[in-house]
């Protein structure tokens, strides 16, 4: 059988999984902290707390930057969506697309002292399609793999039921991090991770204060960054320090007065503090995957019925709603894949949304044409009314305050009653399971949109709120992960923007997701990682003396 080899010298399959690199901006510069340095210890500010530091169990965007500090995939991606080897050498693809023959680097250790090798690979597949363990994995990016085979110590063979070109992508992933298999084993709380799971990392994840911050010590016997790392050998600081700071006036506050050296997370209002300082400086970068988008429930009423779902969308100003909280810094979305991915369709661009008076003719075309005597629109004497339930741990970008004004801005155009709740993640879980919800929001950074589409959108995906289940949607999304070429592979996504956005209008696409890092200029390295566009970890970081 003919195969497609793929190494160090020679990433062919690079073409596979072709995605635009994130979109990256800076204010200021960090030369001043002048050449790297090895030695120090930093202070890093975040948004969000991990609700679990188990990478396999991955699932907020803000914390990407953590996991990557103590665990590793067997590949990377580069500035322009390709791979990378990292714990992997190279490896080849059958000609059928179904095999998959990884090389291991050898001399690699977990930070417990046990050895990386093909076994190690197998364990943590095989943990993550325990029943009930991973399920969005499982679901996605596990969907088509049949068996695994640890061939020799550093062989590994996975083959898949039909070709799959997502099976790369879970292994660039947080997901597809490798953990020390003996402490999967011996972990007391798996499902929350932490100091008890061992990966291969820069860092050693070694005490956790919830609520409060999560420290990280230098590897000493790390040896084995990728090639685009910006060096090799251990990390240059000795230890790294993240405090979770939710307020982001909070966080510029600490920046501002020298009590962490770093944040991420930099709201617009805030941006002048640190543009009015000589010694800090401000980096934004695009998230790639999918937009932050609402998803309309279309299982009962209002959203079973097309015009409303349109009315929804057409009552809203969009770039007033986003000027209003954003101010000029974020980017309109127009599709629920993000306009970094090459597989964006950019005609939807001005195809709806703002105009009012549709709107209102839409409602009256759907029955909806009274209205109660706070304003809003009433039908057969119920109101009509849309639920948002968020949940906080995921709530990021100011996006509670973003649904304040969309909900003031959908009453006065249109008569819509949306109802916004900010609670914890077991109610959220519980509302959407229940079905009491009209509206999901939601976004991804997942580096190939792909994953993110088959999570949303197919009818059996593991957060599809949509609860539509199309057949030829699912082929949609099927065709276009079983093909390794680029050209079909856009043209297939397109094709579904086209159905999800025009013809049955099931998402309402608001802005593209970018993430902010604020830095003392003593501070060098800092920067995002390629294509995802989210803060890379710490192992490029270091303080000037």
């Amino acid at each position: 059988m003919r195969r497609i080899r793929v190494t160090v010298a020679s990433l062919v399959a690079t073409s596979l999984l072709v995605l635009a690199g994130c979109s990256a901006e800076s204010s200021g510069s960090a030369a001043d902290a002048g050449k790297p340095v090895s030695g120090g210890s930093l202070t890093w500010a975040v948004e969000t707390e991990p609700i679990t530091f188990n990478p396999h169990l991955y699932a907020q965007a803000k914390a990407r930057l953590l996991v990557w500090n103590s665990f590793e995939a067997l590949l990377t991606h580069d500035d322009k969506g390709g791979y990378l080897p990292w714990l992997a050498t190279g490896y080849e693809v059958s000609a059928d697309g179904k095999t998959y023959t990884f090389t291991l680097r050898t001399g690699v250790t977990f930070s417990d002292g046990t050895a990386f090798d093909a076994a190690a690979v197998k364990a943590n597949v095989d943990q993550l399609r325990v029943a009930g363990y991973a399920p969005t994995v499982a679901a996605v990016q596990l969907k088509n793999l049949a068996t695994v085979e640890a061939k020799d110590a550093s062989t590994v063979v996975f083959q898949l039921t039909e070709p799959d070109v997502l099976i790369l992508d879970f292994l660039s992933s947080p997901q597809g991090a490798q953990v020390s298999p003996a402490s999967l084993k011996a972990a007391k709380n798996l499902k929350a991770g932490g100091p008890e799971l061992a990966g291969t990392g820069p860092f050693i994840l070694d005490s956790y204060t919830p609520g409060q911050q999560v420290h990280f010590k230098k590897n000493p016997a790390y040896d084995w960054a990728p090639a685009n790392a910006g060096h090799t050998g251990p990390a240059y600081l000795d230890e790294i320090t993240y405090r979770f700071l939710k307020e982001s006036s909070v966080r510029v506050g600490a920046l501002t007065s020298g009590q962490v050296q770093v944040i991420e997370g930099v709201p617009a209002t805030d941006e002048s503090l640190i543009s009015a300082s000589p010694n800090l400086s401000l980096q934004r970068g695009l998230n790639s995957g999918s937009a932050y988008s609402y998803y309309f429930n279309t299982a009962h009423a209002p959203f079973d019925d097309v015009r409303v779902r349109q009315a929804f969308r057409e009552a809203l100003d969009v770039p007033a709603v986003l000027t209003g909280v954003y101010r000029t810094t974020a980017t309109r979305a127009w599709s629920v894949i993000g306009p970094t991915s090459p597989f964006y369709d950019k005609t939807l661009e001005g195809t709806y949304s703002g105009d009012a008076a549709q709107a209102n003719t839409l409602l009256d075309e759907a029955g909806w044409a009274t209205k109660d005597p706070e304003g809003f629109r009433t039908k057969d004497g119920k109101r009509l009314t849309v639920r948002l339930v968020q949940s906080a741990p995921f709530v990021r970008d100011r996006r509670d305050v973003l649904a304040q004004a969309i909900q003031a801005a959908v009453k006065q155009s249109a008569g819509i009653d949306l109802q916004v709740q900010l609670v914890d993640q077991g109610t959220a879980t519980k509302a959407l399971a229940d079905g009491e919800y009209e509206v999901f929001d939601n976004s991804r950074a997942d580096t190939d949109a792909g994953a993110a589409l088959n999570l949303l959108l197919y009818s059996t995906g593991a957060i599809n709120r949509t609860g539509v289940k199309n057949p030829d949607l699912d082929k949609l999304l099927d065709d276009a992960v079983a093909t390794t070429d680029v050209a079909k592979r856009t043209a297939t996504y397109r094709a579904l923007q086209q159905l999800v956005i025009t013809d049955q209008a099931l998402v309402f696409p608001l802005y593209a997701p970018q993430d902010q890092i604020a830095a003392a200029k003593t501070v060098g390295g800092v920067g995002f990682e390629p294509t995802a566009g989210v803060p890379g970890s710490a192992y490029r970081l270091w303080l000037s003396k």
